[in-house]
């Protein structure tokens, strides 16, 4: 969302349906019970009046969302005329250690990979084929990649979109406090490394419900070849 957020062609907005899906779930997160207090929290109408009514004035209308959020939602809104969908996904190896800083227990939910999957089978089912970036390819190359999926959503690649200034945005969520310690402290991509603290005990059962849906969905990645010099051997 940040990197999107530099181009003058595009308007973002956070997680629109993240009231809708605390109301439906009561999901322990934190500060959830003040968040269902201030957040929209009807999805059909999230979608009919935010998801579905792009802001004027603007190409691009970037919609951030979290795939358990659209808990209860058809999937026909995402076939929309002029909707793409990008999934943004990470190595559970590397993703749950860090999950475990907000959700002391979380589970298969909290994650999202079984829904990441699940969407991406709809939108296939309804002949429209999402794009899928795996988080540590983009941070290993994050102009190459972001070059290909612009051309590949038909939108042109602005060099903008690989800086921002430090600090937090005027679209955060109110849950940004709790979430984005790291992404306010950035000022692009940062470069990709291995996490070395051993990987928790206690979640291990949960990485293996999340590995599969994980391959699933990386098997169908933006994958960036490498220059060749020289004749093939």
């Amino acid at each position: 969302m940040y990197s999107f957020a530099q181009r003058k062609d595009t308007a973002v907005v956070d997680e629109p349906l993240y009231g809708h899906y605390l109301r439906l779930t009561r999901a322990p997160q934190p500060n959830w019970e003040e968040l269902i207090r201030i957040l929209d929290t009807d999805g059909p109408q999230i979608v009919r009046e935010v998801i579905l009514r792009p802001p004027p004035g603007k190409a691009v209308w970037f919609i951030k969302n979290m795939a358990h959020h659209l808990i209860d939602l058809p999937a026909g809104w995402l076939a929309e005329p002029g909707m793409v969908n990008v999934f943004l996904i990470r190595d559970p190896l590397q993703m749950l250690p860090s999950l475990i800083n907000q959700m002391a227990e979380p589970v298969l939910r909290d994650a999202a990979y079984a829904e990441q999957a699940r969407w991406y089978r709809e939108l296939t089912a309804l002949g429209r084929r999402p794009e899928v970036i795996d988080s540590r390819d983009l941070l290993l190359n994050p102009e190459a990649v972001l070059r290909e999926l612009c051309e590949r959503v038909g939108i042109p690649f602005d060099p903008a979109m690989l800086q921002w200034k430090a600090g937090p945005r005027p679209e955060d969520g109110p849950w940004a406090r709790d979430w984005y310690h790291n992404v306010h402290r950035s000022t692009g991509f940062e470069p990709f490394a291995e996490k070395k603290a051993p990987f928790p005990e206690k979640l291990f059962p949960l990485l293996a419900e999340c590995q599969p849906h994980y391959e699933f969905l990386q098997a169908h990645r933006i994958t960036i070849l490498p220059h060749h010099h020289g004749p093939s051997q």
